[in-house]
């Protein structure tokens, strides 16, 4: 049995000028509370710092989506979910002073490669492949594995590079969280 198809998949650029109003004032509402909101908490709000700060803006990106987009949310609604991630995202700043908090919410870096030796299980627990890591080592302008005297996988996701400097030892304060 055909079923035919729902009228707006035909006419997919067909919009009423209602919904187009509608998703103008959303837009533009939803635009300001966040950007108001990012004033109030800080730009650390909008950062990767974190895995719970990209949570973060993940949330926000879909939440504004959703307030612009869905007609089950209006404005209003897509406002105060806003504010309430913007809300958890600022306590949890707070809490993270405290080292339990600070555990279960933040990453720590480990390190990948140290003094030209990878790091196998170090490599395997973040899993991260020798060919991620000789990617890194080429965006770093590195033609010498001799020129590295550390590979970190930070926080945020990103890989460091750190390269050998007239055998300048890496300052101990720089390295204090990095797994190893």
């Amino acid at each position: 049995m055909f079923t035919p198809l729902p009228y707006s998949i035909l006419n997919p650029f067909e919009i009423s000028s209602s919904t187009l109003i509608s998703i103008i004032v959303s837009a533009t509402g939803i635009y300001f509370s966040v950007i108001i909101y990012t004033k109030i908490s800080g730009k650390r709000s909008l950062s990767k710092i974190s895995s719970f700060d990209f949570a973060m803006t993940v949330a926000v990106g879909s939440l504004i989506a959703s307030t612009i987009l869905n007609d089950s949310v209006n404005l209003l609604q897509g406002m105060i979910g806003v504010a309430t991630l913007y809300t958890l995202q600022f306590a949890v700043a707070l809490l993270r002073r405290v080292p339990l908090i600070k555990n279960l919410v933040d990453n720590d870096p480990t390190f990948l490669m140290r003094n030209g030796e990878l790091l196998h299980d170090n490599m395997k627990r973040v899993r991260i492949t020798e060919a991620d890591i000789r990617s890194k080592l080429r965006e770093a302008n590195v033609a010498h594995l001799s020129e590295v005297k550390a590979v970190i996988f930070e926080t945020t996701g990103n890989v460091v590079v750190i390269h050998k400097k007239d055998n300048v030892e890496i300052d101990d304060w720089l390295l204090k969280d990095v797994n190893t």
